[in-house]
Order: C-alpha cells, then structure tokens, then sequence
C-alpha cells in the first residue's frame, strides 16, 4: 500500500515530560512487585543469622529445625556445590558463614518449609554455637592494624606550597541506609534439568548471574536471572542478597522457593553507606584563590569489600569538589571492620567527601569574611581545567559558575508567619515559642562523575526491533522506580520517528548486559544503546528502500509512502542489536594521576533553616537547587528526582543513622530509624542547567546523584548559620545544636 503522508512529530519524544509507562499501574496498585511473586506448588525461604558481630562457629545443629512438621530443607555452607563465596568486586563473601562469622546478621543457614511462619520458627530452631570475639568496630583502629580494601594515595603539585590563611578542620558523616520501600524479595523456580529461573530484586542482573552460576557450581546458560518489579533501591540492590540461598533451595527441593525479608531482616540483608571520618586542611591567598587541599578519608567499609574500593575512590578523587587547586595530598582509606557491609549509595563516596570539602569552604569564607558563594565561584573548576585531584582535563561541559549564578538567582523567601504552628521548628506540638526562631541558610556544591571509571571496560547491548505496529526496545537494564522504561521510548520515538514503541526488560539468557542501574549511568548508557540501535536500523532500513524519513506510515520518499511498516516485516520483524560504550577510562598511577572518568556533572543547593535552640528543634523551609542535567529528556521526571534526592540528602543531614554498638545495629525498624516524611519535605525550586555533554543520548547527562550530594552539607550549612555553632557531623541531632 502506498500514498502520500504528511509527517507529524513524534508524540512523547525527547525534550518532553512524558507520562511513566508503569506510572498508572503502580498508583493503582496493579504492578507486581518482587513480593507480589507467585508459583503454584512453591516454598518459602527464611535465614538463620549470626546474633554476634564477630566470632568462631563451634557448631551449627540442623536436626530440631528438620525435624519440624512443614520444613523440607535446611542447608548449611556443606550444600554450597560451587564457589562457596560471592562479592561484586571481591568474592570474600560466605553464601553462608562456616567456621568464623564477621558482622551482625550474617547468613549462616537458611530453610525452606511449606509456610513463611513454619520457615521462620525453623530457622530460629537451627542450633548455633559461637566463641564470641571482640569485634574491631573502630575503623581508624582497622586502618592502624592494615585491615585495609583499599588505600588511595593523591600526590599533586608542590608538597611544600602554602597560601596565608588556612582552615582545618574534622568531619565525621554517620551511616545511612537506603531504606527502600519494598524489602528484599525473590523467587527461584527449578527447571527440572538441574538448572534455575531466578526473579528477584537486582540493579545488575548479569553480575548477579556471574555470581550465583559459579556458587551453583552450574553451567552459565543453566541460571537465568529475569527482571522483576523493584520497590526502590539507592544501592542497595547491587549486592547480592537471598540470590543464591533461594536457588539452592530450588534445586535441592525440587520445587519453586519464595522469599521476603522483612524490615528488621531487610536492614541487616543488604548493605549500607559508608560512615566516614574526615581531616581537612584548606590553604588560600587573601582573595580566596585555593593554594593547597590536604585531606585525610577514612571509611567503614564493614566486614565484606563489596564496592568498597570504588566508594573510596570516588571519595579520594573528588575530596576538593568542584574547584580550582593546584596542589592536592589526599589519603583515602576504605577500612575492613566487623561492622555491617557498607557498598553502594546514591552519591557513592562523593556524598561523604562534598560534606567534608563544603564545610571546609565555609570555614575559609567565614575566615576571609567573604560571601560564600563568591568564594566558589573564584574557585570554580569548568571545561579545560584539570581536575583538582587526578589532573584529568575536564572534557566537555561543566557548567559550574552557570549553576552557581543560577541558584543565586533563585529568591530567598521571607519568614513564614509563626502563628501558624505548622511553620515552626516544633510543627502542630506547639513547643516552639515564635521569639526563639532563628533562621539560617546555607550553601554546597557537589561534583560527581558518571558512569563507571577507572579502565573498567563499561557496555551495554540493548536491540530495538521493529514490527508492523511500531518499535519494541529489548534491554536487560534494571528499572528501579528511576524511570528508565519511560526515557528509552522518548530516545526510540525521537530516533525512529515513529510513535509506538514498546520497551521491555528482558533476562540474561536472551541479551547481554546493560550494567548496573547506578552511578547514575543508565541513561547515558542503555539509552546511548537504544539511540545508536535506533539511530542504525533507520539509517539500514533508508538505505535499503532509497527513503528519505521512517514514519508510523512507513518508508517515505519525496513525500510518498514506498513502503509501509508491515511491508517492511512481511519476512518477519526487523532486529537491530547494538553494544555502547562511553569513552575509554583509564587507571591512575601512584600518585592518583591519570584520566580515570568519562563525564561529570556539578550541582548546586541553597538551604533555608528554622531552628528552635532550646529545644534543638529544625524545620528545614526550602532546599533550591541547579543541576547540570547536559539535555533535559525529561524535565519533569528529573524534577522528581531532583526532589527525591534532596529528601534522602536531607534525612542524612538531619535525622537517618545507623546506630551500632560494636558491630551490632540498634535501630533495624522505622521506629529508631528515622526517615523524613510528606510532612518533612522542604519547598524546592530547581533550575535545570542545560549544556549538552559529550557522549549521552541528545547529550543528556544521568542526574540520579547530585540531588543527594551537596543537599546534605547545605542543610548542615545553613543550621550552623542560624546557631553559630560548628556543627562537624552528619546528622546533627538535637543535642548538638541546644544553645547553652
């Protein structure tokens, strides 16, 4: 069939705020989530855990829990047929502890039975004798003793430079944890030919599949890691958890196996960020030109590596910010301790340093008696300049004085009426008194670099395929609540020029990886894949039929249709394939040198404060940012997570931590946990910053992280303004801040 068409722009493409796929589904709730999963005939799962942070495992008892009316089987380390650890960097993990456990919590046997209440009493029956050791839960005293993941050592400019005023100063950021909304959860079904269908919670499920095939001592096609629906996930899903203890629980029973933590276990059953302890030392000129950063960093990777070494990388190469310094010391230190795992969380490392590098800031204006703004706007790294720490020339755009001009743009609002007892400190308990208000404002910034570094060879294959109602984007990326689905049909769209398109995340057995969901890198990467697949079967398809443009109508040329969409899949629908990559990354020598990162972004946070100091009491009125977002795809879906990383940048600031006594966490529930709430959350104003990078899709740049980066230090920033005080941690708890 042919004619003559008059094209019309995509629907929902690029550059629009595009309704989510999964959006209506999940408000309904009509969406599956992991714990939503079901198989007829299926099992569930429980763990039994260590209730010391550190000691010998005299005897592990299995015989009372088998002997229970309901279970069906209870493995120990003995039943691990393959590797018997696991790690994403480092396989120092036990898929179940035998012979010494190292942190609270450890798995050290698990049980399925036919019911979730059978499976818990059976693993609580399992018989654990323990010697109990003395943890090591300082990580400085770890760092002493050489109980190291990884030592980052920076050596730039002269050693012996100096400039007139120096600031030092000690920082310390407490342990904060991800909280998702939806627990850990999963379902393994056997095959029934000795391999195991897996759906369970995951930011990389090809990493996963590595990990879980050789600890089932299995052929790699025998294990098949599917997408699932994620109730969130800020890093806490790239480790692994249940994965491997529900697959060996499938193929020894035989049968399909569920499990679901619940809020107490899912604290304990993933990993954490890393607290962090931090010496500073900042040197200037009397303008307020940096002359020298020095900075020591240690953080408390925990008892496993995890992501340690690259958490404390990016702590190291970013410990200055986003500013000009020729002369740069920087020892960073990711310590072992019997402490709780610490690995990924949204900001991975920067989160720690950007309070330590800003506080230092604040510190050097308030000594140069200069507005801090200006101070960073003299000080602000752009395109060209090298990176303080590594000296990696930076390529493309930074637009550092932009987002800082734009934030200062934004106004300051003027108090709000304290007879309305929702604006004070102490809300609707009417325990502030209206006289006792002070308000405070501060200031951060924050860089970040995004995608994977340090010569790690960084792909991802996606394939669009088109048929005769439109596209279908295939990819085994891993959609956590970011938004994902949503932003690789407006590239498809925009690319293709048709309006349908379908995505759909599919499992390890039918494409390769997509890499992880984090390091806010899978827009630029997945999407990278589907713009260049896009961008490849147009042109193929073009060529093929002498078109000009592809539209919903098919092949046209000249105006007139030559070929329309089911014509073209008459034998079949069409795949394209592709692998991206971002550009090549190289690792530092020993003195920290070198090009480790393919991209940056920068932001900004101004934080307005209500403090009651006799109570210690902070109402946090207004956090504005600018973000350097390269290509807003989406402007909408980056204003929620602008929004959304400032409530977890805020929590840290002044409410989220975990709390441990030696090795052993005292607040696993949401009643000791505190997280900030509808009621909590501050006005926001965002200003997207727009300066197309190099290599994203349209140039787009990921902004998962620098919502959460410097949110943190300009909360903190802005109570230390309106107190007075120092305010050196975060959180900052109301003791901290009740005047004398």
């Amino acid at each position: 069939m042919t004619g003559t068409t008059v094209k019309v722009p995509v629907r929902g493409g690029v550059g629009e705020s595009t309704m989510r796929p999964d959006g209506i589904p999940k408000v309904t709730g009509n969406f599956a989530f992991a714990s939503d999963l079901y198989a007829d005939g299926m099992l569930w799962g429980a763990t039994r855990r260590s209730p010391v942070a550190h000691g010998r495992i005299r005897r592990v008892d299995i015989g009372a829990a088998l002997a229970m009316p309901g279970v069906v089987a209870v493995l120990t380390q003995a039943d691990t047929a393959g590797r018997r650890t696991f790690g994403l960097e480092e396989a120092d993990q036990p898929v179940l502890a035998a012979g010494a456990v190292r942190f609270w919590g450890e798995p050290i046997a698990v049980v399925a039975a036919h019911d979730p209440d059978t499976a818990r009493r059976a693993a609580a029956a399992i018989g654990v004798d323990i010697e109990e050791l003395p943890p090591l839960s300082d990580p400085e005293v770890a760092v002493e003793q050489g109980s190291v993941v990884r030592h980052i050592r920076i050596r730039r400019g002269e050693p012996d430079a100096s400039g007139a005023v120096v600031v030092e100063g000690y920082y310390e950021v407490g342990q904060q944890d991800q909280a998702p909304l939806g627990t850990e959860a999963g379902l393994a079904i056997p095959d029934g030919e000795g391999g195991v269908d897996l759906w369970a919670v995951s930011q990389w499920l090809h990493a996963d599949h590595e990990q879980i095939h050789l600890s089932l001592g299995v052929a790699p096609d025998q294990v098949r890691c599917h997408p699932v629906g994620v109730g969130g996930a800020f890093g806490s899903r790239e480790d692994m958890s249940m994965h491997i203890h529900l697959c060996m629980l499938a193929l020894r029973t035989g049968r399909p196996v569920k499990m679901v933590y619940d809020r107490a276990e899912s604290f304990t059953g993933h990993v954490h960020r890393h607290p962090a302890r931090m010496w500073y030392r900042h040197e200037a000129n009397e303008d307020g030109a940096l002359v020298k950063v020095e900075a020591k960093i240690i953080l408390d990777g925990g008892a496993y590596a995890s992501t340690t070494s690259a958490v404390i990388a990016n702590a190291a190469y970013f410990a200055v910010g986003p500013y000009r310094v020729d002369n740069v010391s920087v020892d960073g230190y990711g310590a072992r301790t019997n402490n709780p795992p610490a690995g990924a969380m949204r900001g991975f490392g920067a989160v720690q340093a950007c309070f330590g590098h800003e506080s230092q800031m604040d510190r050097l204006a308030a000594r140069l008696e200069m507005d801090p703004l200006e101070l960073r706007r003299r000080n602000a790294l752009g395109s060209g300049d090298p990176n303080a720490t590594t000296g990696q020339i930076i390529e493309g755009s930074l637009p550092t004085v932009r987002v800082i001009d734009e934030l200062a743009a934004i106004p300051v609002p003027d108090p709000a009426d304290p007879a309305d007892v929702r604006n004070r400190p102490g809300g609707t308990g009417l325990t502030t008194d209206p006289g006792d208000i002070r308000r405070g404002i501060g200031y951060a910034l924050s860089i970040k670099n995004l995608a994977f570094s340090e010569a790690f060879d960084d792909s991802c294959e996606a394939s669009v395929i088109l048929t005769p109602m439109g596209a279908e984007v295939r990819t085994a990326a891993c959609e956590v609540g970011q938004g994902l689905a949503m932003v690789c049909q407006q590239i498809a769209r925009t690319a293709l020029g048709l309006n349908h398109v379908a995505v759909v995340f599919t499992d390890t057995s039918e494409i390769g990886s997509a890499g992880s969901t984090s390091a806010s890198r899978q827009t630029q990467m997945t999407g990278g894949a589907v713009l260049k697949a896009c961008e490849e079967l147009r042109d193929r398809i073009l060529t093929e039929h002498g078109g000009d443009d592809l539209t919903d109508d098919g092949v046209v040329r000249g105006g007139e249709v030559v070929a329309t969409l089911a014509e073209l899949c008459a034998s079949g629908p069409i795949e394209h394939r592709v692998v991206f990559r971002h550009p090549e990354t190289f690792s530092t020598d020993e003195n920290g040198q070198g090009a480790p990162h393919a991209d940056f972004a920068v932001a900004a946070h101004r934080a307005v404060v209500d403090v009651d100091p006799e109570l210690g009491l902070v109402r946090v009125v207004r956090v504005d940012t600018a973000q350097d977002v390269g290509t807003a795809l989406n402007p909408m879906s980056i204003r929620g997570q602008i929004e959304g990383g400032i409530m977890q940048g805020l929590g840290l600031a002044v409410m989220e931590e975990l709390v441990l006594d030696e090795g052993r966490m005292l607040n696993a529930n949401f009643t000791d946990y505190l997280l900030p709430t509808f009621a909590d959350a501050p006005d926001v104003e965002c200003r997207l910053v727009e300066e197309p990078g190099l290599w994203g899709p349209f140039g787009a740049k990921g902004v998962g992280e620098p919502p959460t980066i410097s949110s943190t230090p300009a909360v903190v920033a802005a109570i230390r303004d309106a107190t007075g005080l120092e305010l050196i941690r975060a959180p900052v708890r109301p003791e901290h801040i009740v005047l004398p």
